[in-house]
């Protein structure tokens, strides 16, 4: 069946009342946000020896709105995509069945990092700056206080020195959770001509404030473009959505019950061909966006990453949200689109995506051109052992449980308890994934870490017991 959590938590347990085993491997973990925190859960109560840095001094990442570490793109209005019992780490159900809002997500990543009592395992207002590998094997991790909140300490387990200053410490894994939202992309190349009013990503839009009284035109096809397309007509003298490639928009509730649709989905033992009359189903009971002006789509539901929105379909259907095809140029204090028609405008949003980075890695030692890292099951480099990662995938689902089987798959390895596959065999599964991803998603810079959640979660699944398997042989 689907992931589905509900019910009551796992019992909780004091602050610092597991300690780590000095026999070990080290570990790095690399930010606090949703990734972050299922890894320092994970690795606390497995006793690997770790220290979790944050830039910031909050838990939570992208979903705290108003981040003081500046990295999150949250709005007011924002809503999570993925359902309650869909999101939830697999010990900590959120408590609701519906779609929470982010001061909601927040809120739970807070109670998790305190129900389980590994809060003081991060080490808070610092920032990892560089990471190389060491001369003798490890890794030397660079960090330095960012100071976002002078008054909050740089709290820390007492193996990890407690750095008040730039420092310089060593570790025998590195776990990236540093998240793919936060360095935003603009148009490539950049519309032609010059605009007089505001340009803005969708990144750093905050509140429908910002559109109170303009004329907005809104740019982007995904889950963010509709919600600021939404705040634009109910707050905007004038809202434009502007589309270059056609999507399916799926309605996130449905029914009379106005069950969340991720909670209806298939199974992952179905076979594709059934899912996506899943899809089709839910696409038909949603709605076609195309007939209200929208391009329509060059391909099925379900062979691009879903755009959902309860609200879109009523705007464009009242006029509210006027559609718009893609920019062909700008022109002072108004917006000329393919189609030879113009608007005036006094905003445009870019909701056009982000870019994968890792500010902390030289370039050429990893990187991801392209928004490409090939990774096995979108977690370990094939080439380079010891660095891991957490969350760099746009599952069909939410990322938070998807990371906590990554932390504990990683935590088994570092334990002694699971063993990877020879690399020749990672490099061949991670090429036969690609093939499998270019027959069902087109080819997209949006489309580069998807992963069908379900699948996702009961193919990791077997791997661990397979390595298991391979250790147990082995000795």
């Amino acid at each position: 069946m689907p992931y589905l959590i509900r019910g009551e938590p796992a019992p909780g347990r004091a602050e610092g009342a597991i300690e780590p085993d000095p026999a070990l491997p080290r570990a790095c973990i690399i930010g606090a946000g949703s990734c972050g925190i299922a890894a320092a859960k994970t690795l606390y109560e497995a006793r690997v020896p770790f220290g979790c840095f944050e830039a910031g001094p909050v838990v939570g990442g992208l979903w705290k709105f108003r981040n003081p570490n500046g990295l999150s793109g949250a709005y007011s209005t924002l809503e999570m995509n993925t359902s309650g019992p869909r999101m939830s780490y697999s010990d900590f159900p959120l408590g609701s069945d519906d779609y929470p809002p982010h001061a909601d997500v927040g809120d739970y990543f807070d109670r998790y990092v305190d129900h389980f009592g590994f809060r003081d395992t991060i080490t808070f207002n610092t920032r990892v700056e560089h990471v190389e590998p060491a001369a003798d094997g490890g890794f030397e991790v660079t960090v330095a206080r960012t100071d976002i909140d002078p008054g909050a300490p740089a709290r820390g387990p007492s193996d990890e020195r407690r750095p008040t200053s730039d420092a310089t410490l060593t570790y025998d894994a590195i776990l990236v959770c540093n998240g793919h939202h936060w360095e935003p992309r603009l148009p490539e190349p950049p519309f032609p001509g010059e605009f007089s009013g505001v340009e803005m990503h969708s990144h750093d839009y905050r509140d429908p404030s910002q559109l109170a009284g303009k004329r907005v035109v809104v740019v982007g096809g995904g889950n963010s473009a509709m919600d600021i397309a939404r705040d634009a007509a109910d707050n905007g003298e004038a809202a434009y959505l502007s589309v270059r490639r056609g999507v399916h928009v799926l309605r996130k509730r449905l029914g009379r019950k106005r069950t969340p649709v991720d909670q209806t989905l298939a199974p992952p033992w179905l076979p594709w061909f059934l899912k996506q009359k899943g899809f089709e189903m839910i696409r038909i009971r949603s709605g076609d966006v195309s007939k209200y002006g929208l391009p329509r789509p060059d391909h099925k539901v379900g062979h691009a990453h879903p755009t959902v929105s309860d609200e879109i379909h009523d705007r464009l259907e009242t006029g509210t949200v006027i559609p718009k095809p893609n920019i062909r140029e700008l022109r002072g204090d108004r917006v000329a689109f393919e189609d030879g028609t113009e608007v005036a405008a006094d905003v445009i949003v870019y909701c056009t995506g982000y870019r994968i980075s890792f500010p902390f890695f030289d370039p050429d030692y990893i990187s991801a051109p392209e928004n490409d890292l090939p990774l096995y099951r979108r977690t370990f480099h094939p080439e380079i052992e010891g660095v891991y990662f957490l969350g760099l995938a746009q599952p069909l689902g939410a990322i938070m449980p998807m990371a906590e089987q990554q932390a504990k798959w990683i935590a088994a390895l570092l334990r002694g308890e699971y063993e990877l596959p020879p690399a020749a065999e990672m490099r061949a599964d991670i090429a036969r994934a690609r093939v499998a991803h270019a027959r069902r998603f087109y080819s997209s810079k949006r489309h580069t870490m998807e992963v069908d959640f379900d699948e996702w979660m009961r193919d990791s699944a077997r791997e661990i017991d397979a390595g298991r398997e391979r250790v147990a042989v082995r000795r």
